[in-house]
């Protein structure tokens, strides 16, 4: 049998090693139109700041090492022009001597990414406009760095691609500003879980521009001018543009073969395209969201790796029948943002609200470990759940920990668990490395009681519009320490601390529903289960305390941070001033 494979990296080089594990006799040929067979492209950004330090770390492996190992016919620099499906033929480029010639498949796989988006703004061809998709990108970037000497950068887009070049750009003593055209950073995330992020990246001094899109670019002779929908400019030596990606489906589309609703090739559960002798695997194709049951696009290694091996074992099958099912993903993923990772997995709020979906979500804020051993950091977990008790996603931001509760509950997912299964888990504990009360515990504890009707919830948008709104028809009641009150509040609300609130019931009327909150929930929590059983009807607590509520409400952005003409930081004064001039 005769297989080619156009496009490496995760899903084609994956895909050929295990071909050729399970068959030593097929003749396997892959193409890659770049110079690397197989990268680490989720590395490149921490090569810009050194974290990385060596460029050759990031290759997982090179063409002769692959070709040694593997006896594989293995083409760089190679583009795949066109394929006849008639004749099983693929038309290959060599792209340094131009030579094109024909090569015959049993079996053909596609794996050919996906490609930068690059909207037509004008300006956008500027020699300081860069992208990073693969090794090339990054070696244009730091040959910048090295012969134009930066000083501002500009990151136009808060994924999770731009975020990591912001952060290492920072990191190599660059101003750095980033400008998101939506109202967060962080698409996989929620508002209020985003916010923590943004509070974070301003203690870090980056400048944040949101709710803001890119109008035109405008060179200089030393740098290069960005101009937003809003008016403002912002002066750069750098700028990447990490506004998203797109499948990589003009082969596809022009061999005829079936696309997807959504843009990308269209595959069945076999990862078998329209053409029963043509596969794809990676960031091109659609999958099944496996908690929504949607078609979606998840361009992320992980996923792509075990479609590759999959894909290999149903490509030298026998027996149609015999073929492996891809059940689909749930994207579940992380980022690190400078000392906190951001880490979740399934449907956010967002996307359950827009299914239609009855649901519940719940925000908890518990320790990494047991808070008397050294070194405990907060993690802020927030759980989507149906109201069956079915897990739809969960998003966690912290110092330490953020990444094995998101594996946790990952798997909770994957293997149809519901809430009170997460609060049964039985999770590894010793002081060092967790609590008693796992954070994935607590999290399961508290969606437990909201949906027993022992704990009635109230989010911080929904309090937030009624103290917009209409403040009059509720009353608010902090039951925080005075010392935490005193500090800052919700407007209206009344201190009565918790320790004080079973002797102070006779102050509270019972004319209108009553919202308690405390910092994390938890005090607020105690409050609500103590004014219930005192004859209080209309009872809610704020989920996530007053620390999410105040992440939430508080100014996003973080603009007019530096003086791009003299390139300094405004010190407090400067910027204040500027708000306010």
């Amino acid at each position: 049998m005769k297989i080619i494979i156009i496009g490496g990296v995760a899903g084609g080089a994956t895909a050929a090693a295990r071909l050729r594990r399970s068959d030593e006799q097929a003749e396997i040929v892959l193409i890659e139109r770049g110079p690397y067979i197989s990268f680490a492209n989720c590395g490149l950004p921490y090569h810009i700041s050194g974290a990385i330090a060596e460029r050759g770390k990031l290759l997982v492996t090179t063409e002769a090492g692959f070709t040694a190992r593997y006896a594989i016919d293995v083409r760089s620099r190679t583009e795949a022009l066109s394929i006849d499906r008639a004749h099983k033929t693929v038309t290959l480029r060599n792209l340094d001597s131009g030579e094109e010639t024909v090569e015959s498949y049993d079996r053909l796989l596609l794996s050919p990414g996906a490609e930068v988006l690059k909207p037509p703004i004008p300006g956008i061809g500027s020699p300081r406009i860069f992208t990073l998709r693969n090794i090339p990108d990054l070696d244009r970037i730091m040959a910048s760095l090295g012969e134009n000497k930066p000083r501002r950068a500009v990151v136009i887009g808060g994924g999770f691609i731009g975020l990591e070049v912001a952060e290492n750009f920072h990191d190599r003593g660059l101003f750095t500003t980033v400008v998101e055209g939506a109202s967060h950073i962080l698409p996989p995330f929620d508002d209020e879980m985003a916010a923590i992020a943004h509070a974070h990246m301003r203690e870090k001094q980056v400048e944040l521009y949101l709710g803001d899109k890119v109008d035109h670019f405008e060179d200089r002779a030393d740098h290069t001018i960005v101009f937003l929908a809003s008016g403002k400019r912002i002066q750069a030596d750098i700028i990447i543009l990490s506004i998203g990606v797109r499948p990589e489906v003009k082969l596809a589309r022009d061999a005829g073969l079936e696309l997807g609703a959504i843009g990308g090739i269209k595959v069945d559960e076999h990862l078998r395209t329209s053409d029963p002798a043509i596969f794809a695997v990676g960031d091109a194709i659609e999958v099944v969201n496996k908690v929504s049951g949607k078609t979606a696009l998840i361009p992320l290694a992980g996923p792509a790796n075990r479609q590759a091996r999959i894909v290999a074992d149903n490509m030298l099958a026998a027996d149609p029948s015999a073929c492996k099912k891809y059940r689909g993903a749930m994207g579940t993923a992380i980022l690190k943002v400078f000392d906190l990772a951001a880490a979740c997995t399934g449907l956010n709020e967002a996307a359950v609200q827009a299914l239609g979906i009855p649901y519940r979500a719940s925000i908890t804020h518990s320790g990494s470990h047991a808070s008397y051993y050294p070194g405990s950091q907060q993690i802020s977990l927030k759980l989507v759940y149906g109201l069956d008790g079915r897990v739809f996603g969960a998003q966690a931001i912290g110092i330490d920990g953020a990444d094995k509760r998101i594996d946790v509950i990952a798997t909770a997912i994957k293997a149809g668990m519901t809430v009170d299964d997460l609060a049964d888990l039985e999770l590894a504990y010793a002081p060092p490395f967790g609590s008693a009360k796992d954070p994935v515990n607590v999290a399961g504890y508290v969606a437990s009681n909201v949906l027993d009707g022992s704990h009635d919830i109230i989010g911080w948008s929904e309090l937030r519009d009624i103290l917009r709104d209409a403040p009059d028809t509720i009353e608010l009641i902090d039951v925080r320490t005075p010392e935490e009150y005193a500090i800052a509040s919700l407007p209206g609300a009344r201190n009565i601390e918790l320790n004080q609130l079973r002797k102070r019931l006779g102050e509270i009327g019972r004319g209108k529903p009553l919202v308690v909150f405390c910092q994390v929930g938890l005090r607020g929590y105690v409050a609500y289960r103590i004014l219930k059983q005192s004859g209080f009807d209309e009872v809610s607590n704020l989920t996530g305390g007053f620390k999410t509520y105040a992440w939430a409400t508080e100014k996003q952005s973080n603009p007019d941070l530096f003086d791009y003409e003299n390139i300094r930081q405004l010190d407090p004064a400067e910027i204040a001033s500027r708000l306010h001039g």
